[in-house]
């Protein structure tokens, strides 16, 4: 029988350390008490079902409201819990790595009185029970759902709803900023309908347009329409460009492939004959003849071998003579370019742009023209604009700041495009991160379609929400429309929404049930690019401490969803979303192949990972290696 080794104690060869851990674990657990003391009243306001909830929040946020790096770093070394899995147990965690070191340096000492917070048991649970009542029941799959955005065709195709729930869509969401009422309806209706021939629930999710802030005023451009033949790499024609032309009194599709259509007067086709010829001079002044191939009762067919730009001005000349001009061409939309450096003014009233001479060009032309000029849809937050704020367009392509603000316009020196210069166009977003917007997050638009929303849907989405009072508002609303529990979730798209976060949950928790998104694209412009992994993180801890549930928005696997192959980044991105409750999915041809490879992708990663915490499941190539 071997020898007994004795070693000094635990305890007392650590003891010095112990000791100065019990003290600062002591301390950290009353300040995480006092701080929910501090809130009795906001503590009170709470729904019963989120008041633990509530009280965990409140101990998290003091739990991170300073840096504990070095204190966790000093529990690691011991063996003990670092305390970096507290979320939904704040004030439980410490008090367990609390009592441990306790009983280390004192075994008889008398444990400390629980708090009646959210243990390691009945965090979770929470957590689970609120996603359930905003979300939908967890599929048994995997326990993160998908959310999937629905296109205008879902209105008019149920095959593709039906689809999309049979492959694992679990909540349907519909954007009231597109489609109307009767869309809205038909979409629902197939859901309904697919839920029942499947055999399968989902929630209706309905998103508030809110107040987006977007360019317009821009004229539109000059209708001109370019049609070319086709050529090889040297510039030789293989196949001359064919055109239909149709009577504009009652004009008539293409019957095959067109390069263009054209409408002209019923009485002019009539004139046209196989081989004859149709001149014209284009846009440029260059002389181009079409030759008539073919003549059918709804139409003829042309072709051109040059190159022509054709406008509504443009006139044919018959081979009888007759002349004749297309009817209205297409408008296409205008744009500015702009570049580092440029100035431009975004002003409450577009302005007309007086255009540079002919003879002008390059900087003569810029000189000639002015400063470049743009509208926004909402004017008065020009009131709240200071010099030296960021101002950004297009979801970040464009970015400047503001140079000069006047009673009609802020003066912006673009400070981001690309050398060349990014075109920017009417229906773009605007983004003021650094402004202190006095707008509320309901429009008279949503104010409509909340009455559709407390009918129909199951889950309200509120956009753009910056203060606890804009949850006030919504509740009141709603409770004038509804006596059902309608959950609300609130879409931190801007910076001051994430910086208000901790009070946006706690007027939110006040009501029955509610959820978070982190609506990642303006969320992004709003804080910087280079943040959005930090913001998106914070907003999960946070949510996880409230027992809230998250969804994780906007770009998950979008190449897919939009034809294409998914990026690597962007399979990580879906991977990293399983962390959530649910991730969502926005439209696109091919989302239903999204919904499919989102939800392979959340099956494997829930054996992987649960929130911060990796599991250890067994790993294939741990069980393939032996020793040599």
């Amino acid at each position: 029988m071997s020898e007994l080794v004795l070693y000094p104690p635990y305890a007392h060869r650590h003891a010095p350390a112990l000791t100065t851990l019990l003290a600062e674990l002591t301390a950290l657990r009353a300040d995480m008490l006092a701080l929910a003391g501090q809130a009795t009243d906001q503590l009170q306001a709470v729904h019963p079902n989120f008041g633990p909830s509530a009280r965990n929040l409140l101990h998290y946020l003091a739990l991170r409201q300073h840096d504990r790096r070095d204190l966790q770093q000093r529990l690691a070394a011991l063996g003990l819990s670092s305390l970096g899995r507290a979320e939904a147990h704040a004030l439980a965690t410490v008090e367990a790595v609390l009592a441990i070191v306790q009983a280390l340096l004192t075994p008889a000492a008398a444990e400390t009185d629980p708090d009646n917070a959210p243990d390691f048991e009945s965090g979770p649970r929470l957590l689970a029970e609120h996603s359930d009542a905003c979300l939908g029941p967890a599929p048994a799959a995997h326990s993160v759902r998908i959310m999937v955005t629905m296109p205008g065709e879902a209105a008019t195709n149920y095959e593709l709803v039906r689809e999309l729930l049979r492959e694992g869509m679990n909540c349907m969401r519909i954007n009231c900023a597109h489609d109307d009422a009767a869309a809205w309806g038909q979409m629902i209706a197939h859901l309904r309908r697919a839920e029942q021939e499947l055999g399968k629930t989902c929630r209706v999710s309905m998103d508030l347009a809110g107040p987006k802030l977007r360019t317009q005023g821009l004229p539109p451009a000059p209708a001109v329409l370019k049609v070319k033949p086709h050529r090889d790499a040297r510039g030789r024609v293989l196949a001359p460009a064919r055109l239909w032309l149709t009577a504009q009194e009652q004009p008539q599709p293409a019957p095959a492939a067109a390069a263009a259509t054209l409408a002209f007067p019923a009485a002019w086709l009539l004139g046209l004959r196989p081989g004859s010829a149709v001149l014209f001079e284009d846009a440029r002044g260059a002389r181009r003849k079409l030759r008539v191939v073919g003549v059918e009762a709804q139409g003829c067919w042309a072709e051109l071998r040059k190159t022509a730009y054709i406008t509504p001005l443009t006139r044919f000349l018959s081979a009888s003579g007759a002349a004749a001009s297309p009817d209205a061409l297409p408008a296409k939309s205008s744009f500015l370019l702009l570049r580092p450096g440029d100035l431009l003014q975004l002003v409450r009233q577009p302005l007309a742009r007086r255009a540079p001479p002919e003879s002008a060009s390059g900087a003569e032309a810029k000189a000639e023209a002015g400063p470049a000029v743009i509208g926004c849809t909402l004017p008065e937050v020009l009131d709240s604009v200071q010099p030296g704020e960021h101002i950004w367009f297009d979801d970040g392509k464009i970015g400047g700041v503001a140079e000069r603000v006047e009673a009609q316009a802020v003066h912006v020196r673009i400070s981001q495009a690309r050398a060349e210069g990014d075109k920017l166009r009417n229906d773009k977003g605007i983004n003021l991160p650094d402004s202190q917007l006095a707008i509320p997050a309901l429009t008279e638009k949503d104010l409509q379609d909340l009455v559709f929303i407390a009918r129909h849907a199951d889950v309200v989405e509120l956009s753009f929400v910056n203060s606890p009072a804009d949850i006030t508002l919504l509740r009141q609303q709603l409770a004038q429309l509804t006596d059902r529990v309608l959950p609300i979730v609130l879409k931190i798209e801007t910076r001051r929404g994430f910086e208000q976060l901790p009070a946006l949950l706690l007027r939110a928790m006040q009501a029955e049930s509610c959820g978070v998104m982190i609506a990642r694209g303006d969320l992004a412009v709003e804080c910087g690019f280079e943040r959005l992994a930090e913001v998106q993180e914070e907003i999960l801890w946070l949510c996880e401490a409230a027992h809230v549930p998250v969804i994780w928005a906007t770009q998950v696997l979008e190449s897919l969803a939009g034809g294409g192959m998914p990026a690597r980044a962007e399979i990580t991105d879906a991977a990293m979303g399983s962390r959530a409750e649910c991730v969502m999915l926005n439209k696109g041809p091919r989302i239903v192949a999204a919904v499919q490879t989102l939800g392979g992708i959340l099956r494997r990663m829930e054996a992987h990972q649960s929130k911060k915490s990796a599991l250890l499941r067994s790993l294939h190539v741990a069980g393939l290696w032996r020793p040599q």
